[in-house]
C-alpha cells in the first residue's frame, strides 16, 4: 500500500474521485456524508479539499471550510489499512497550508470525544480544547479544538518541525 518507490500524490479532490471517497466515508464513519454533499463542497469557493493517493489508490482524504480569518477543518479520513504512516499529520499539513494562502489566521475543528487518537493528532498542531458540543453527532459529543496565530513565524517554524517528523515515520 505505502512504500518508498511509490511517491504520495496529494491532490485536490475532484467529482470523479467522489465513489471512492464516498465508499471511504462508509467505510470509516458512522455518519457518513452523501455523495451529494461533497458535490455541494466542491462546488463552493470557500472550501479546499485534499486527496492522497498510494499507488493511485485513494488513501485518505480532507476537507476545509474558509471562514474570514478562520480555516475549520470538516473532514479528514485515512483507511485504516493506511494508518501509522503519518498521513493524517500530512494530511493536516497540506490543509494548514491551503488555508494560510488563502488568509486564514487561526484553525478549528470539532472531534468525536471518544476519538482520543485524532485529539492526539490534532494536539500536535498545538489545537487545544476550548469547548463541547453535546450531542454534535448521534450517538457521541464534539470536543471542540482551536489554535490562533497560525500565521505567524513561530507557527510556521512548528509546521516545519512537524512535516520532518511526518516524513521520519513514512
Amino acid at each position: 500500500m505505502i512504500t518508498s518507490d511509490r511517491p504520495l500524490v496529494f491532490r485536490p479532490m475532484t467529482i470523479e474521485d467522489l465513489p471512492l471517497i464516498v465508499e471511504l466515508e462508509r467505510a470509516i464513519y458512522p455518519q457518513p456524508w452523501s455523495e451529494g454533499i461533497f458535490i455541494d463542497e466542491l462546488g463552493r469557493h470557500d472550501r479546499v479539499y485534499v486527496v492522497v493517493e498510494a499507488a493511485d489508490e485513494i488513501i485518505g482524504f480532507g476537507g476545509l471550510m474558509l471562514i474570514e480569518d478562520d480555516a475549520h477543518v470538516t473532514t479528514l479520513a485515512v483507511r485504516p489499512k493506511a494508518r501509522h504512516h503519518g498521513l493524517g499529520t500530512k494530511l493536516m499539513l497540506q490543509l494548514i497550508h491551503a488555508g494560510l494562502e488563502r488568509g486564514s489566521r487561526n484553525l478549528t475543528l470539532e472531534v468525536r470525544s471518544t476519538n482520543i487518537g485524532a485529539q492526539r493528532l490534532y494536539e500536535k498542531f498545538d489545537m487545544t480544547v476550548v469547548g463541547i458540543r453535546k450531542h454534535y453527532y448521534r450517538d457521541d459529543d464534539a470536543v471542540i479544538m482551536w489554535v490562533t496565530d497560525i500565521d505567524r513565524p513561530e507557527y510556521a517554524e512548528r509546521l516545519r518541525e512537524i512535516a520532518v517528523s511526518a516524513e521520519d515515520t513514512a
